[in-house]
């Protein structure tokens, strides 16, 4: 049996697909071949047709796989219909996608098989049988009709073998994130935002019988720290481990055991992911001791009307500032993921964002525009807004370029300013010394109209780099664009092989 799995991944970052990995080494494990097209062009895989119908046809699958990003959905299916011109096999759509809206996905002429919630036992299952009929958290058609099988129990993530690195051509991954590796050790969030996915999958393993306790799940620490040393004696030019985890931070006794090992086995730094109201000193003093580096919190908005009434997202200000200033005493780097566009927000609840982030002084801060994906709350509430712009969602394939929302011409307008001019808005709020120049340069902005601020948005491009270079000067702090278009740094931040 030969499984191709195919992962779209066109025009935005280059990202390591965790499902994938975790689905193909457990059929290695039981001796089934796979192989993986890994496309983004970033990668040197651009969205190629011609390129991909030779490589299907040089691995002759069984069948073909597709892991489906939201954003990336049309370039599946594009894909897909091109395949079934010329090779005979079934083609099984999964990934976060599929789980939002299985029905929709199935009911695609391209589309023969589905797989809804975790992958790994029911792909194992699948390539076994043969039959799709009665394998759990798999859908197919029946003369035309979806079905859909029952969701069977939450994966044992202890009981998984290795995740697949070899498939993905790991060191071009390494080489092409100058040396930043992702891992994850853990799967579920304890929290219910509205914009995630997390909620959408409890509810659904609910309706089939399986508590939400369950959801949660870590790898050991001896797991762990033996991914870890398998990755520094097979590859070379590792400088960072990302974890990926929802909040990396929340056990804390696993954290303990966890940083204790991991300083006595590397003097590589880490990035990971914690959350505001559950983060304390002695949280900062087991990541700083054990080598961490950056530690990443979610904001999303600095209006806590939007955070409570939108996002589902109960914390305030204060444990926002607090969780900061804690990281930053114990010398830790932070960055804060904040959103923009989002349904009912205002020009005021924008400039609250600004102020939040002007008043904490993170080390970095991302942003993106809010992207409402189907079968979250989140797409709901953007829904009975009424600004969506259906049309224009269906051809985004990221979320940091455009936005699909429309909240009205002036909250519009003043949401690209800002989406496009962020480190220069928090430069102009933050108190910081020397700068004045950016305050005065955010004032004449907000006072443009839409047709002068499209005139001159190139030309204030250039007015910011100067004043960048003034502050260089005189040793100003400030925030400047750095590594990619949508990231803000510090500019006391010295290491640039870091980009987290």
């Amino acid at each position: 049996m030969r499984i191709l799995f195919i992962y779209p991944n066109i025009n935005t970052q280059v990202g390591f697909n965790y499902g994938i990995s975790y689905i193909s080494g457990l059929l290695k494990e039981k001796g089934i071949e796979t192989g993986l097209l890994n496309i983004n062009e970033k990668l040197g895989y651009p969205m190629d047709l011609a390129r991909i119908k030779k490589d299907v046809l040089a691995f002759k699958p069984d069948m073909i796989g597709f892991s489906v990003l939201t954003n990336q959905y049309k370039y599946a299916l594009d894909i897909a219909r091109d395949i079934r011109g010329y090779i005979d096999v079934p083609i099984l759509f999964g990934g976060i996608h599929v789980t939002m809206d299985p029905v929709e996905t199935l009911s695609q002429k391209e589309v023969d098989l589905i797989c809804v919630g975790e992958g790994e036992l029911a792909l194992a299952e699948l390539t076994e049988t043969g039959d799709p009929k009665g394998v759990m958290n798999i859908g197919r058609k029946d003369h035309g009709a979806p079905v859909i099988e029952p969701l069977r129990p939450y994966t044992d993530i202890t009981s998984l073998p290795f995740k697949d690195y070899e498939i993905f051509d790991f060191q071009r991954m390494i080489d092409a994130k100058d040396g930043w590796v992702g891992l994850t050790a853990s799967r579920g969030c304890p929290f219910r935002c509205t914009y995630c996915l997390n909620h959408k999958i409890i509810g659904l393993y609910k309706e089939h019988g399986h508590m939400p306790k369950h959801y949660i799940r870590r790898h050991t620490v001896d797991q762990m720290i033996g991914e870890i040393e398998y990755l520094l004696g097979r590859y070379n030019g590792i400088k960072m481990f990302i974890f990926d985890d929802d909040i990396f931070t929340f056990d804390k006794v696993w954290l303990k055991e966890f940083t204790d090992r991991y300083k006595s086995m590397t003097d590589i730094s880490f990035v990971c992911n914690a959350h505001a109201r559950i983060f304390d000193g002695e949280t900062a003093h087991l990541l700083k001791s054990a080598g961490c580096r950056i530690v990443k919190f979610g904001l999303e908005s600095g209006s806590d009307r939007i955070r409570r009434s939108v996002l589902s997202r109960y914390m305030t200000n204060r444990h926002i500032e607090e969780a900061f200033s804690t990281a930053h005493r114990f010398g830790l780097h932070t960055s804060a993921f904040v959103m923009l566009g989002l349904p009912y927000e205002t020009i005021g609840d924008i400039r609250e964002t600004v102020d939040l982030l002007a008043a904490i002084k993170p080390g970095r801060f991302r942003w993106s525009l809010f992207f409402p994906f189907i079968g979250t709350k989140a797409y709901s509430i953007a829904q009975s807004s009424g600004q969506i712009d259906l049309d224009r969602m269906k051809d985004l394939d990221n979320f940091t370029d455009e936005t699909c929302m429309k909240l009205g011409p002036e909250t519009d307008l003043y949401c690209d300013k800002v989406k496009t001019l962020l480190c220069a808005f928090v430069n102009a709020n933050s108190g910081l010394e020397h700068t004045e120049g950016f305050r005065r340069l955010v004032d004449a902005i907000e006072a443009m109209d839409d047709k002068t601020w499209h005139e001159k948005k190139e030309s204030i491009a250039g007015k910011v780099e100067k004043l960048n270079e003034e502050m260089e000067k005189t040793g100003g702090l400030h925030y400047t664009v750095r590594y990619n278009p949508f990231m803000g740094v510090r500019s006391d931040w010295e290491d640039d092989s870091i980009s987290a």
